[in-house]
């Protein structure tokens, strides 16, 4: 298998509460469903449970687990193409196997309602990735779209990574202000992913990171998984050779062994010609190639970045 894919974002569970909605099946809605996972060689999935803004700040454990059942109710229907991840182990025996891997995270530290009891009973359950904020202000961190400056990580956030790290469950710094950014890099223990995002100075956009940022990434050891998300990529014209620009313009400030795919499929309203789903992935790698990265460099991108980070940090 060339190029064995880990899609380090997508919102696709949200789909999974919704009726005529068969992830079995091919869709003609959504960015992926299994056949077309297969289809785009992605061997690994991060599936995000996203709490929505109505459920916040009441109501957003309810929602998460909510949306963790239908999760598995789902994966239910498909047990002989899926697996779900929950140590390093399991990662490497998905490897040695013909089934695609999922991983279970959680979009918006809310769902912790401010308890490490919460966070170590979600754990349980099977949750191996949280991301510490959505957009707005929370009870571990401030969100990059509050327009906060000079609040960060809290002293429960300080404690949530901790515990995240004793456990084995991976930090996601996606939708996190910079103050927070720095601080939670600085509190972490282990490497630090920003799921899905681009380059700041390619695109000035707040969800970005901008050179610091990398620079700080890289020096923990982690990686940035490049969102296919148009605004993230140009604010006058997203095409699909201008994605193609971040990651080269990321690999120049901080090497492919930073790199990944975040895509953040299902979570976004608007698509690249050419990555309209899951399914253009192929072309993704025929473009990286075209820019000049080796096959090593290939290969750190679509899944051994990500790969590295899971096995030092998961159970």
């Amino acid at each position: 298998m060339e190029y064995p894919i880990i899609d380090g974002h997508c919102d696709t569970v949200r789909l999974f509460d919704t009726d005529n909605y068969d992830f079995s099946k091919r869709n003609g809605e959504g960015h992926l469903d299994l056949p077309r996972l297969k289809e785009g060689n992605v061997k690994l999935q991060f599936f995000a449970l996203y709490i929505e803004e109505e459920y916040k700040p009441v109501g957003s454990l309810k929602r998460c687990l909510t949306l963790l059942e239908r999760y598995f109710e789902t994966m239910e229907s498909c047990p002989d193409d899926f697996i779900t991840i929950y140590s390093a182990a399991d990662l490497k025996n998905l490897f040695n196997s013909d089934k695609i891997g999922a991983l279970l995270c959680i979009e918006g530290g809310e769902a912790l309602e401010g308890e490490i009891a919460v966070l170590q009973s979600l754990f349980r359950l099977g949750i191996r990735a949280i991301g510490l904020t959505w957009n707005q202000q929370n009870q571990l961190a401030t969100g990059v779209g509050s327009g906060i400056r000079g609040e960060g990580l809290t002293s429960f956030g300080k404690n949530v990574i901790v515990e995240m790290n004793r456990m084995g469950m991976l930090v996601d710094l996606a939708h996190i202000n910079e103050d927070g950014f720095f601080e939670a890099v600085e509190t972490s223990s282990k490497p630090v992913v920003v799921s899905h995002a681009n380059a700041r100075s390619l695109c000035n956009h707040p969800r970005n990171l901008s050179d610091e940022e990398l620079k700080k990434l890289s020096e923990n050891d982690g990686v940035i998984g490049v969102s296919f998300y148009p605004d993230f990529i140009d604010p006058k014209n997203p095409t699909f050779d201008r994605l193609l620009d971040h990651f080269v313009y990321i690999a120049d400030i901080i090497g492919t062994e930073h790199l990944g795919i975040g895509s953040d499929f299902d979570g976004i309203d608007k698509v690249l010609h050419g990555l309209e789903d899951v399914t253009g992935l192929s072309g993704l790698i025929t473009g990286l190639k075209r820019r000049g990265f080796t096959s090593e460099d290939i290969a750190r991108i679509t899944s051994k970045n990500f790969y590295r980070i899971l096995s030092d940090v998961l159970p």
